[in-house]
C-alpha cells in the first residue's frame, strides 16, 4: 500500500509540474512553487525528486509515456495515420502541449538541464519519421528525399502547436498537418 501511495504522489507531483511549467516556463518554476500546488512542503517533495532536474526529467519522460500508452506502438514504426491520430490527440490536451512547447524552446540555451533530452528526442523523431517517409518514398515531391523532408515535417508539427496554442480558434492543427501532408502528396496510410 505504501509503494502504490508513493506513485501516486509521485504522479501527482508531475501533474503539478505539468501545470507549473506552462505557467511559469522551467527557469521561473521552483520546487516550492510545485510543493505548494500539491500540498507538500518543499522538503516533503525533495522526498520524491530531490532536485528541480529529476523532477524535469519525470515530466518529460512523463509525456513521452502519455503518448506510447495513448498509441500503444514504438514511434519509430509510427505510420502516417498515427501521426496524424497523435496531431488529433494533441488538440485535445492544451496543457500539455503548451508545457512540451514551453520546455523545448527553454531548452535551446547551452546550460539548459533538457537540452540533451530535447537533442536526443529530435534525432529520435527525425529518423522516425524518416522511416514513415521512406514507406511513401514514390509519393514525395520528385527532388527530395525522406531525410530531407523530416525535419521539415516535425518543424510544421512543432509550428501548428505554436500557433494553435496561441490562436486556437483559428488554427486547426489536425487539418493543417493534413493540408502538409497532401502538399507532400503522402497519402494514409
Amino acid at each position: 500500500m505504501t509503494r502504490a501511495r508513493g506513485a501516486d504522489r509521485r504522479a501527482s507531483i508531475v501533474r503539478a509540474a505539468f501545470e507549473v511549467i506552462a505557467e511559469r516556463g522551467y527557469r521561473g518554476t521552483s520546487l516550492a512553487a510545485v510543493a505548494e500546488r500539491v500540498g507538500l512542503t518543499q522538503q516533503g517533495l525533495m522526498h520524491y525528486f530531490p532536485t528541480k532536474e529529476d523532477l524535469l526529467t519525470a515530466v518529460l519522460e512523463t509525456r513521452d509515456e502519455w503518448d506510447l500508452l495513448h498509441f500503444g506502438h514504438d514511434r519509430s514504426a509510427m505510420t502516417v495515420n498515427q501521426l496524424a491520430e497523435l496531431v488529433d490527440y494533441n488538440a485535445t490536451r492544451p496543457g500539455i502541449v503548451q508545457t512540451y512547447t514551453v520546455l523545448s524552446a527553454d531548452s535551446v540555451t547551452e546550460d539548459h538541464p533538457a537540452r540533451k533530452y530535447f537533442q536526443d528526442r529530435y534525432a529520435r523523431v527525425r529518423a522516425g519519421v524518416t522511416q514513415m517517409l521512406e514507406r511513401h518514398r514514390d509519393e514525395l515531391p520528385p527532388g527530395t528525399t525522406p531525410e530531407q523532408l523530416a525535419p521539415l515535417a516535425i518543424a510544421v508539427l512543432d509550428g501548428l502547436q505554436l500557433q494553435w496554442l496561441l490562436d486556437p480558434a483559428e488554427v486547426d492543427m489536425s487539418t493543417g498537418f493534413r493540408t502538409f501532408l497532401t502538399l507532400l502528396g503522402v497519402k494514409p496510410d
